[in-house]
């Protein structure tokens, strides 16, 4: 009796989890180059009182067993690299990747940080950066008098300044990729560092070896589905609801139980 409270009590801590990861996943939806999540579980360990193939008699043995299970537990929270839509903002300084990879950032303690959010601005200095400051890597600097910025599908730059005819090619983007980017470690603010887990960082040219393209002009949005969100919500309620049920129904045995000596 006892058991399943406790069993039940395992599934609302779960489907605790498996609300606030989707609720995150709501509240990213228009983020630029989030990335969704999925949490993940597994069941318990199991109470054995009779294991299968357990002799029954001298000629038979039990085909199945009893086993009672303890509950479940969360195993990982899972990211999903797929690529989310792009929209277009004619911005000089926006870029998408098309396929993997990620662009490469300085981040203030002076380590390579990577982010999928191509919404790039120019500091007082000239130089690429991200919203929050943090440089382009490899540093890319516009010069003032940069009349128009060009990047191509390879990821290389090139501009027109003021009283030229030809353009100038002033640098090249590179990016970054993982054997397996669900390791990567969230920093929030869409920036990761690698791991033991995310494998080492393979950096190289648009296009090149499996790393993605580079689209001027777009961002990525967010690979979020509202419509499978909402449908996965409405699930992980009813299981609460439900493991919570059986948790008011192991009270009332237990207060039948209780009641007997009247």
């Amino acid at each position: 009796m006892i058991r399943s409270l406790y069993s039940a009590a395992t599934g609302m801590l779960a489907q605790q989890l498996q609300i606030d990861t989707i609720s995150n996943n709501i509240a990213n939806v228009n983020t630029v180059g989030y990335k969704k999540q999925r949490a993940e579980f597994a069941d318990l360990m199991y109470q054995t009182m009779q294991y299968a193939g357990t002799s029954t008699s001298a000629t038979t043995i039990s085909p199945t067993g009893m086993e009672v299970g303890l509950g479940v537990r969360p195993t990982s929270i899972q990211k999903i690299f797929s690529q989310g839509n792009f929209k277009e903002t004619s911005g000089s300084l926006d870029i998408a990747i098309t396929g993997d990879g990620f662009f490469q950032i300085e981040l203030p303690d002076g380590t390579t940080g990577y982010t999928r959010n191509g919404s790039f601005k120019l500091d007082n200095n000239g130089n690429v950066v991200t919203s929050d400051g943090y440089r382009l890597i490899p540093e890319l600097v516009i010069p003032a008098d940069a009349t128009q910025i060009t990047i191509g599908a390879d990821g290389i730059v090139s501009i027109m300044q003021a009283s030229q005819t030809v353009s100038t090619q002033i640098g090249q983007i590179e990016l970054a990729d993982f054997i397996n980017p669900a390791g990567l470690h969230s920093l929030g603010d869409n920036n990761y560092i690698n791991t033991a887990a995310s494998g080492d960082v393979i950096v190289g040219i648009p296009g090149i070896n499996g790393i993605g393209q580079t689209r001027q002009g777009f961002v990525e949005l967010s690979n979020v589905q509202l419509v499978e969100e909402m449908t996965d919500l409405i699930t992980g309620q009813r299981a609460y609801e439900s493991s919570s049920k059986a948790i008011t129904t192991s009270d009332e045995m237990l207060q039948t139980v209780n009641q007997l000596k009247r």
